[in-house]
């Protein structure tokens, strides 16, 4: 059952998915109210570590609006950085220790629904956010991945527009990828 709640969550956010996709500015205040909505919506469907992570993405929000602030050229234009093998090694690392801790501590001290889906998925999405704020095209592979994955488990929760928006951010991530050239091409 689609609550109003759900519904200004799934509009704010394709909003914000859509001008992060277009490199527009506007796209962080957008994000952070998408954040709160999502919060609390998952908050009442016990997906605490989906929840814990819009908390995160708020800081990273504010983070990812600081450097693209600083990283456009003369033009406005926010500059795509690229990203090293290395750097993407040591991402998906940390988001697969971040998936394991998030998933122990949720499996065994919360009435977590989904906890180690729910956790890898919000690892991930962590990985992918600090790479989006880094400006690297890349991010948009991982969101494509974790998307796919988070349509299923939105679809099991009943969550069907928050599903919908999902599978519209795969598209959206797709339009990012090929938008994001990086400078020089």
């Amino acid at each position: 059952m689609m609550s109003p709640l759900e519904i200004a969550a799934v509009a704010a956010s394709f909003l914000a998915i859509w001008l992060t996709a277009r490199r527009n500015l506007l796209c962080w205040p957008l994000n952070l109210v998408a954040c709160a909505l999502y919060f609390k919506l998952f908050l009442d469907v016990r997906l605490y570590a989906d929840m814990v992570l819009q908390a995160l993405f708020g800081v990273g929000i504010l983070y990812g609006w600081f450097v693209w602030l600083r990283g456009r050229h003369d033009t406005g234009t926010v500059v795509v950085m690229p990203l090293r093998h290395l750097q993407i090694l040591v991402g998906l690392g940390v988001g697969a220790l971040g998936a394991l801790a998030i998933g122990w501590f949720t499996s065994r001290h919360t009435d977590a629904a989904l906890p180690w889906l729910d956790a890898t998925l919000s690892s991930f999405s962590l990985v992918a956010q600090y790479w989006t704020a880094r400006r690297h095209r890349e991010s948009w592979l991982l969101w494509i991945a974790v998307d796919v994955v988070y349509v299923g488990m939105f679809v099991v929760k009943g969550l069907i527009p928050t599903a919908g928006l999902y599978a519209v951010m795969i598209g959206l991530a797709v339009m990012g990828y090929r938008e994001w050239r990086p400078s020089g091409r």
